[in-house]
């Protein structure tokens, strides 16, 4: 990989993350982190990494949403001003749920249990959920103080003052 992708990887992951935490208001998407960017060499495709914290339901239902709105974030990508924005690929990194099954294995351990032998299985690892942020049951339930985000209605494109973004980054030192 070289140092070029290396900084187009960075830069895409932090516009994303910006651009879903700004301008997508689904009361679907959870609490949800963009782990990395993996762009080709040719700069026609990025998978984008997202973890997603919640119940089993949840992070498919915020996986769901983040995949229709895709299109909608490679649009807004378009203020970056490359000669070419990657079609983005999401997929979930599932990382958080392997680590977790593994320390519970290390707790089941030292407290002398046994703990089941043989690999880990794609079951091993769909057991443990992490709890919602805020302890929220339902998917798109608000919590308390906090006010309901509008949906947007499908294919729905903001227009976008290019001038005002480039100043705002301007002086945020990008």
């Amino acid at each position: 990989m070289s140092e070029r992708t290396r900084r187009v990887d960075q830069l895409l992951r932090e516009e994303i993350s910006a651009i879903i935490r700004r301008d997508i208001h689904d009361p679907r998407i959870g609490f949800v982190t963009i782990t990395s960017v993996d762009v080709s060499p040719d700069l026609r495709h990025a998978t984008v990494w997202a973890s997603v914290i919640g119940a089993e339901r949840e992070r498919q239902a915020t996986l769901q949403v983040l995949g229709r709105a895709m299109p909608f974030v490679r649009h807004e990508l378009g203020a970056l001003r490359m000669r070419r924005i990657p079609e983005l690929h999401l997929r979930e990194d599932d990382s958080s749920q392997r680590g977790t099954r593994v320390m519970q294995l290390l707790e089941q351990l030292e407290a002398g249990e046994e703990a089941a032998a043989g690999p880990l299985t794609e079951g091993d690892m769909a057991q443990p959920e992490l709890p919602s942020p805020g302890g929220l049951d339902q998917p798109g339930q608000v919590a308390p103080g906090d006010e309901p985000r509008e949906i947007l209605p499908a294919g729905y494109r903001r227009r976008v003052d290019r001038t005002a973004l480039r100043k705002a980054r301007q002086r945020r030192g990008r």
